[in-house]
Parts: C-alpha cells; sequence; structure tokens
C-alpha cells in the first residue's frame, strides 16, 4: 500500500493553490502529480482539511466474521480438526466457501494457536489474549 503525503507538503500544495496559481502549476512547482493536487484541492472543498484519508479496510469485517462463534465452537468440540476439514464443515452447514489459511489466520486473531505436546500430538488451545 502506497504512503500518503506529509502534511507539510499537503499544506504547500493547498497554499498554493489558494492563493491563486492553478493546480497543475502547482503540481509542477512541488513535483507531484497533477491528479494529486486536483484531488487534494477536491478534498479540501469538501471536507475543509487537507490531512489524508484513511487506507486500507475498517477491522472486523469479512465473510467469517459472522461465523467465528460456530467455528469456535466445532474447534473447541473437535481440538484437532484441520483446516480443511473446518473448511468443508463451514462449506457443508453455512454454505460459505473459505480458504484453509484464512480459517487459520481468523482463529489465531481470536486467540486460538495449534501446539503439539511431548507425544508429539496436536490440539488447539487458548492463548493469551491478542494484545496482552
Amino acid at each position: 500500500m502506497g504512503k500518503a503525503y506529509s502534511m507539510d507538503l499537503r499544506d504547500r500544495v493547498q497554499a498554493e493553490i489558494a492563493s491563486g496559481q492553478s493546480r497543475r502549476a502547482a503540481a509542477r512547482r512541488y513535483e507531484v502529480s497533477p491528479s494529486f493536487a486536483v484531488k487534494l484541492a477536491d478534498r479540501v472543498s469538501r471536507t475543509g482539511s487537507a490531512a489524508p484519508a484513511r487506507q486500507g479496510r475498517p477491522p472486523g469485517g469479512g465473510k467469517l466474521a459472522a461465523h467465528l462463534k460456530a467455528l469456535l465452537e466445532w474447534v473447541e468440540a473437535k481440538t484437532d480438526i484441520t483446516m480443511p476439514e473446518l473448511a468443508a464443515k463451514l462449506k457443508a452447514e453455512r454454505g460459505v466457501t473459505a480458504h484453509p489459511a484464512s480459517l487459520s489466520r481468523l482463529l489465531l486473531k481470536a486467540g486460538l494457536s495449534f501446539k503439539k505436546n511431548t507425544a508429539g500430538l496436536g490440539s488447539r488451545a487458548r492463548g493469551r489474549s491478542p494484545g496482552a
């Protein structure tokens, strides 16, 4: 993902435009694209701020978020369930197709981890809470 221009540069380009220069002339002077200057001026006129918008998708969404409770229950019921088995069960019972890696990431974020014991057998267990 790209990085937003600094507020200093944004303010200088906006000041140039506000002083009467064209958007393209301001872009040439500060060596930014004309598109940036046009979009910046539009943003300032709409919001009153030159600050960049938030990048990326908001956290907590996604198609699996609605099924997290069921997934956790299935894992608690059968602690040695594999991700492909979990994906197949989700498809059969809920009609939702998900890649096993996506399920693994979701369960890791939910605090589950896969640990092997001394016998070499694996089981899922609740780990530390995220952020702790």
